[in-house]
């Protein structure tokens, strides 16, 4: 038999078995895996938060009105987020497992499939918003705004092609595990932002458009640094080989079985804000909107420990699942729990105490200053549900992690799209509450769907794990 091998096959056979940092801590212990991915993710999210809450301040500057002309943009901006970080997953998860299963060469092809899909999706997703702004923005109720929502609205959706592939390349990178250079590319968009925003906004007199402006070129620049590391530089663990792509449409499926769920549970979100949107301009005019576009970027502070958790547990999952290592699922679902509840509870405890000091920062211009009390009420009843959101984010990234999104979907549509709408609806008008109503519907309707999440996470742990022993 000749076993000699060439030189493609030596080549091959190296790209295999080469493992970077990431991978080992994919395939080593679940807690440790936890800490090694959330923590950059956490320290990446908080800039990014950062930066959305400076960019708020910045903003406040000019009034309310242009505060609100935000909050209606704001949805569609989230559905762009939505359908990336729906790739995303696909993406990561499908990576994950295959690295789980050491299979380099499928990973490979996962992240080809990806980025092309990426490009087409995105152009999708532009080229109605950007050409109907003004009619859909004076449909969903922006009256006297209807100016200001379109001058921003309209340059962030000409460059959704840069949120659509940060978003995803991010996701690939997390799916090797190498959450670090993903802070990185993460860290510096959001930095460049807040530079720029003042600049723009002010310096060149854009006004609102400015504020899109800078969101746009910071997307750009870190655009241009991935696509760097992954076309030129090549020193990642997936390797993008154009030249010899071939359609797999068994890759694309997988991508989609976990990415259009997750794409859709992400935009359920998009359209409950739309929904309340509507109810809120009922009961309160564009002021509720800048309240709650505003206070919202606040509640983000909240939700991104969790959120770089998820995207840890999302990694872990995968490659334990790839591995048929089901006890490795079930002990990062619950470390991941454990640690995200504890950080929970500080952050809202914090929010809650300074809720009358945060709103005044972000109602400082007159123009803004009488919706203060109104911002630390809202901001004061939300922080209730805070403890609750790492029972049901992790859970459901569990499911994404191993390929199952369904799930993930039922629980998050149950929350979003039927329970908030419902208790907002039934407390603002029913109980008579107003805006207030609204914001404890929001807080009711999380702690319900949280709750059914968990559950059905910790029912299917205990199947997978009964599938073991037998």
């Amino acid at each position: 038999m000749n076993t000699k091998l060439s030189g493609k096959d030596i080549s091959a056979e190296s790209s295999q078995n080469k493992r970077t940092k990431g991978v080992e801590t994919l395939l080593g212990d679940p807690k440790k895996g936890i800490i090694k991915l959330a923590l950059p993710m956490i320290a990446a999210m908080s800039m990014q938060t950062i930066y959305n809450l400076v960019d708020a301040v910045w903003v406040s500057g000019l009034g309310a009105d242009a505060l609100a002309a935000i909050g209606f943009v704001f949805p569609f901006f989230f559905m762009a987020m939505a359908l990336s970080n729906g790739l995303g997953v696909g993406a990561g998860s499908a990576i994950s497992r295959r690295i789980g299963a050491r299979d380099k060469v499928g990973a490979d092809n996962v992240a080809v499939h990806t980025l092309i899909i990426t490009v087409i999706v995105a152009v999708a997703f532009t080229i109605p918003l950007f050409a109907f702004a003004a009619e859909i923005f004076a449909l969903i109720g922006a009256g006297g705004t209807l100016a200001m929502a379109v001058a921003y609205g309209r340059v962030i959706f000409a460059g959704s092609i840069f949120i659509f592939f940060t978003s995803v390349a991010n996701a690939i990178l997390r799916g090797e595990g190498d959450a670090k250079r993903a802070m990185y590319a993460m860290a510096l968009g959001a930095g460049l932002n807040i530079v720029l925003d003042p600049i723009f906004i002010y310096t060149l007199g854009l006004g609102i458009a400015g504020a899109a402006w800078a969101t746009l070129i910071s997307l750009g620049v870190t655009s241009i640094i991935m696509l760097n590391w992954f076309l030129f530089k090549k020193d990642t663990y997936v390797l993008f080989t154009f030249r010899d792509f071939k359609y797999d449409k068994s890759i694309v499926k997988d991508i989609f079985r976990v990415g259009l769920p997750s794409a859709v549970m992400q935009l359920s979100m998009s359209f409950t804000m739309l929904i309340l949107n509507v109810l809120i301009v009922m009961v309160g005019g564009t002021d509720g909107v800048a309240i709650y576009s505003t206070g919202w970027r606040v509640a983000s502070i909240a939700v991104l420990p969790s959120m770089g958790i998820a995207t840890a547990v999302v990694t872990v999952t995968g490659a334990a699942f790839g591995a048929r290592a089901f006890l490795k699922i079930s002990i990062a679902h619950l470390y991941a729990i454990k640690i995200g509840i504890m950080i929970e509870i500080a952050i809202a405890a914090a929010t809650f105490i300074f809720a009358p000091q945060i709103a005044a920062v972000f109602t400082q211009a007159e123009g803004a200053a009488h919706i203060t009390s109104d911002l630390t009420i809202f901001l004061r009843i939300i922080a209730l549900f805070y403890p609750a959101i790492s029972f049901g984010m992790l859970s459901s990234s569990v499911f994404q992690g191993t390929g199952r999104a369904i799930p993930a979907l039922l629980v998050t549509v149950l929350r979003t799209v039927i329970l908030t709408p419902l208790f907002a609806a039934v407390f603002a008008f029913n109980l008579g509450l107003g805006l207030v109503g609204i914001w404890w519907g929001l807080v009711v309707a999380n702690i319900i769907g949280v709750t059914v999440a968990y559950s059905w996470a910790r029912l299917y742990i205990r199947g997978l794990m009964k599938t073991a022993i037998l």
